[in-house]
């Protein structure tokens, strides 16, 4: 599929357990791409400088590699690893506080999404392959409608043709 490696969709470090899929995160593509100019827009969107807006995903095992500063302290990631899961598709409690609480509408609006996706996955496909099966649907996902090419969640536009895509996938930011 262009734009992710099917290395990437099935990496568990991508697999975000809020279902924000880190994969098509544009921190994430920024650090996998070494894209200085994207990097430096994403942190100054998030209010990170451009060396600290780095990722390889929410999920790295302890001590991750590169993992953004949001990330590390985020409270649905501490809440999935104390009670022994990976991921809120395993929570009989979702939506639970942490997710209608979350401080990003679009993030919101993309767990709220993502979440009822990967449950009905899993329950086909087992854990394992349900999961990279749901993975795979979120980079489908992230495509531009008029030329394609790959996009990153919360994208307005598309990069490569300028087609305002906002409506299509997660809102205006």
């Amino acid at each position: 599929m262009k734009g992710w490696t099917e290395e990437e969709i099935s990496n568990k470090n991508l697999m975000a357990p809020c279902g924000l899929y880190c994969g098509v995160c544009g921190v994430y593509l920024a650090t996998r791409d070494k894209n200085e100019k994207f990097r430096a827009v994403m942190g100054n969107l998030y209010g990170t400088k451009p060396e600290e807006t780095e990722c390889l995903g929410c999920m790295q095992p302890d001590p991750p590699e590169k993992l953004y500063t949001y990330c590390k302290t985020c409270s649905i990631r501490n809440c999935v690893r104390s009670k022994g899961l990976y991921s809120c598709h395993q929570c009989k409690e979702w939506p639970c506080g942490l997710i209608e609480n979350f401080g990003f509408p679009t993030g919101l609006r993309v767990m709220k999404r993502a979440i009822p996706v990967w449950r009905p996955k899993v329950a086909q496909h087992g854990d394992e392959k349900g999961s990279v099966e749901w993975a795979r649907s979120e980079c489908e996902r992230y495509h531009c409608s008029f030329c394609g090419e790959p996009l990153f969640r919360g994208a307005q536009r598309c990069r490569a043709c300028k087609k305002p895509v906002a409506d299509e996938l997660d809102g205006s930011l």
